[in-house]
């Protein structure tokens, strides 16, 4: 919502809050998390079974 009150304005940002200092997370912090490897990992069994049940069972 837009503020319209007259009072003072806001002070500014702190230094240590500034989105420029933090470090971007990227590909390699995502895949550090456990649940998105367990996620993955099954994910991976279903697709490895699923082939191994093409290629030696049908």
């Amino acid at each position: 919502m837009l503020d319209t009150s007259q009072g003072e304005p806001p002070g500014p940002v702190p230094a240590a809050h500034t989105p420029a200092e933090e470090e971007p997370r990227g590909c390699l912090f995502a895949l550090s998390q456990p649940p998105l490897m367990i996620f993955l990992g099954v994910i991976g069994v279903l697709l490895l079974s699923a082939a191994v049940h093409d290629l030696f069972l049908l």
